[in-house]
């Protein structure tokens, strides 16, 4: 074949006639590495075309094909075929060009190469890590348009999976879309073929890296509702430990994901484990914080006894002193006296209605024992100190005690509703859409 034959490569079979149909199919030898962050796959296929060339034809030679040396796919005319979502690809020389060319009796051509190519799969992550993907192989004409070259999948095993093929994260499933995919461009329309693989994710990885330790994080700060409220340093570690674990864990589930600006469903996960752990944190300060109040209350108590004697004893001095002062002086006095007492009671008394929500009341009774004055409108008189410390320190563990029911069911049921919502419902949508 050459210029001595009358064969010019660089003219199509059929020149100015009907366009040349070239049958296309491959087989998937591995499926490599898919990855989120750049959203590509790559694997390694043979790519078989077939073609019919009459200037190929011979009659010479008995047998049915015959089976050239790859240099001499040279001399040859072949398609311009391309694969249109190719982020790189690279031929195999190992020991020898990995390439096929077969020519038939009749002028059939099949030419069949071994490629190694990393597409592109634009990934949807919204159900990540319990999501499906579809990732797609486009394969274009670059220079021919559809009245010179049109791309057709063979009838029967247009794409073929080799028998142990498996896949680190996902199950390839066997159903294939093959379609066409043709392109409209300025220059013209241009024929072009697809087939879309339908990717499945296997979450055991990040159920074993990710699930299984949060959810165990989340439990471990439930355990400082059974810690003694007195135990401050073992209760506010145990927090903080597990709120800096749950962030580290978080981090770490999206260090191998692109930063896309939609919510997936690991970010619900953490951010709700994030959530609970930190609630465990803040009720222990609730708790520690009602413990204390018996404190306050005392305080407060004290300063208004005080404040009682200094008016009862200012009231005497004043009744001493009233016959030599002028009249004037004396009305302004007593003006200045109970504007004082009313803002320092006003005060108490807006102090006083926090713990009254506690069901105490301070009292404004002007006798100096303790418990001869009740001071807790609600309780009987003669409550000591301790008593009333009880009475606080029980209201602390009785939030102890709810917190020991409401963490655990509150978690239990968004878990039913969150693997409800991913596992069922949305995977039965994107089950519908493939």
């Amino acid at each position: 074949m050459g210029r001595t034959s009358g064969y010019d490569a660089r003219i199509r079979p059929n020149f100015k006639g009907p366009p040349v149909n070239v049958t296309c199919n491959i087989f998937i030898n591995s499926f490599g590495s898919i990855t989120e962050t750049t959203m590509d796959y790559r694997l390694n296929v043979f790519l078989r075309q077939q073609w019919n060339d009459p200037r190929l034809a011979y009659k010479e030679y008995p047998d049915d094909s015959l089976d050239l040396d790859p240099s001499m796919l040279d001399s040859i005319w072949k398609p311009d075929l391309f694969f249109a979502n190719e982020k790189g690809a690279n031929f195999h020389e190992v020991t020898t060009d990995n390439k096929l060319l077969r020519i038939f009796q009749n002028g059939n051509v099949l030419y069949s190469i071994r490629l190694t190519l990393t597409l592109s799969c634009p990934m949807d992550l919204k159900n990540f890590p319990m999501d499906s993907q579809t990732c797609t192989m486009q394969l274009e004409s670059f220079g021919y348009t559809m009245n010179d070259l049109i791309f057709e999948w063979l009838d029967v095993g247009a794409v073929q999976v080799a028998d142990d093929l498996m896949l680190p994260q996902f199950v390839l499933k066997e159903e294939k879309g093959l379609g066409y995919c043709t392109k409209h461009y300025n220059t013209g329309k241009f024929t072009c073929i697809e087939v879309k693989f339908y990717l499945e994710r296997q979450m055991g990885y990040y159920l074993i890296q990710m699930y299984i330790p949060s959810l165990l994080t989340v439990i471990l700060s439930w355990v400082s509702f059974w810690i003694n409220m007195d135990a401050a340093p073992a209760r506010v570690g145990l927090g903080i430990t597990t709120v800096l674990t749950m962030t580290t864990q978080s981090s770490g589930s999206r260090a191998s994901l692109p930063k896309v600006s939609y919510v997936k469903a690991i970010d619900i996960w953490m951010a709700v484990c994030l959530l609970f752990v930190f609630a465990a944190l803040l009720e222990y300060a609730a708790v520690n914080f009602v413990s204390r109040q018996h404190k306050e209350f005392f305080r407060l108590r004290r300063k208004l006894k005080e404040q009682q004697c200094q008016r009862t004893q200012g009231s005497g001095d004043s009744k001493v002193k009233g016959i030599n002062m002028s009249g004037n002086i004396a009305a302004h006095g007593n003006v200045a006296q109970q504007c004082s007492v009313c803002a320092q009671e006003e005060e108490l008394a807006q102090q006083g209605l926090f713990f009254h929500s506690y069901g105490i009341a301070l009292g404004t009774g002007n006798a100096p024992e303790m418990d001869a004055t009740p001071v807790f409108a609600d309780l009987p008189p003669g409550l000591g100190f301790y008593d009333i410390r009880r009475r606080f320190v029980d209201r602390a563990k009785r939030i102890d005690t709810i917190s020991r029911a409401v963490f655990p069911m509150s978690f239990l049921m968004f878990n039913v509703l969150y693997w409800l919502t991913y596992k069922v419902l949305r995977h039965e949508d994107v089950l519908a859409t493939l």
